[in-house]
C-alpha cells in the first residue's frame, strides 16, 4: 500500500529532542526519509545543525541538495521555553529564546525554499504552540517567539503560493507535550511534581499531548491530504484555548 510520504525527503531540525523524535519516526512510518538534524555532538543526527547560525543553514540545504536533489518537506521544530515575566527575563535570555524560536524559523524558511522548489509536492511545518495564540504572564519571550512564528508562518505561506510549484507553509499551535520541554518547565519551579498536575488540570481533555499526537499533525499537513492548506493554524491541544 502507498504511505502518505512514500520517499519524501523532510528535513527536521530539533530531531534529538522529545517531539523531534517522534516526528521523525512517524515520517519513517509513513514511507517518508527523515533527515535528523540537531546540535553537534547528538547521537544518531544525520546532520549537525545549529538553527541560529545562517552558515550551519548553509551547508545543512547545500548537503541536501547534493545527497538528495530536492527536499519535499521542512517541519521547524526546534526551540527553548523560558519561565519569567516581562520584568524578570533577562535580555539575554530574551534574546536567546528569540533566536532559536523565531530566527531559526526564519533562517530554514528562506535557505530551504530554492530547494522545496525542486519537489512536487513541497511542505514547510512551523512548530509554535497555544502560547503563540493566548498570552501567560510567565512566558513573556516565549509568548512573543512563538506569536512571531504563527505570523512569519502566513507570510511564507503567501510568498510560497506565488512560486511554482506552490510551498505550503502552515504551523502547529500544541498545547503541553509530555517529554523534555514539560520537564523543563516543571523542574523550574518550587514543586514540579505539582507543576505537572497543575499543566495536565489545565487541559479540557484532562491530560497532556503525547508527543505522537503531535507528530501525526505534522504528517498531515506534510502529506498530500492536506493540499489546500496553507498560512492555516492547526491547534492540537485539548481544548485549552476554547474557554
Amino acid at each position: 500500500m502507498t504511505k502518505r510520504l512514500d520517499d519524501r525527503i523532510i528535513l527536521v531540525t530539533g530531531a534529538g529532542g522529545t517531539l523531534g523524535t517522534a516526528t521523525c519516526s512517524a515520517i519513517e512510518a509513513e514511507g517518508g526519509i527523515a533527515i535528523r538534524s540537531d546540535l553537534a555532538g547528538l547521537a544518531a543526527m544525520d546532520l549537525a545543525l545549529d538553527v541560529t547560525r545562517e552558515e550551519d543553514w548553509q551547508a545543512a540545504i547545500q548537503a541536501i541538495e547534493q545527497r538528495y536533489g530536492r527536499l519535499d518537506g521542512l517541519v521547524n521544530n526546534a526551540g527553548i521555553v523560558h519561565l519569567g515575566d516581562v520584568e524578570q527575563t533577562s535580555f539575554e535570555a530574551w534574546r536567546r529564546v528569540m533566536s532559536i524560536n523565531a530566527d531559526g524559523v526564519f533562517l530554514g524558511c528562506k535557505y530551504a525554499m530554492p530547494l522545496l522548489a525542486k519537489s512536487r509536492a513541497p511542505s514547510i511545518v512551523n512548530l509554535s504552540s497555544v502560547s503563540g495564540l493566548v498570552g501567560g504572564s510567565n512566558l513573556a519571550a516565549y509568548n512573543a517567539s512563538k506569536g512571531a512564528v504563527r505570523l512569519l508562518t502566513k507570510s511564507v505561506a503567501l510568498s510560497g503560493a506565488r512560486k511554482t510549484p506552490k510551498v505550503r507553509c502552515n504551523s502547529i499551535h500544541p498545547a503541553f507535550v509530555e517529554g523534555d520541554m514539560v520537564d523543563d518547565i516543571a523542574a523550574a519551579t518550587r514543586d514540579p511534581g505539582r507543576s505537572i498536575d497543575r499543566m495536565s488540570a489545565e487541559i479540557p481533555l484532562g491530560r497532556m499531548a503525547r508527543p505522537s499526537e503531535i507528530a501525526e499533525a505534522a504528517v498531515w499537513l506534510l502529506s498530500d491530504a492536506t493540499a489546500f492548506m496553507t498560512g492555516s493554524e492547526l491547534v492540537v491541544d485539548g481544548g485549552l484555548v476554547a474557554r
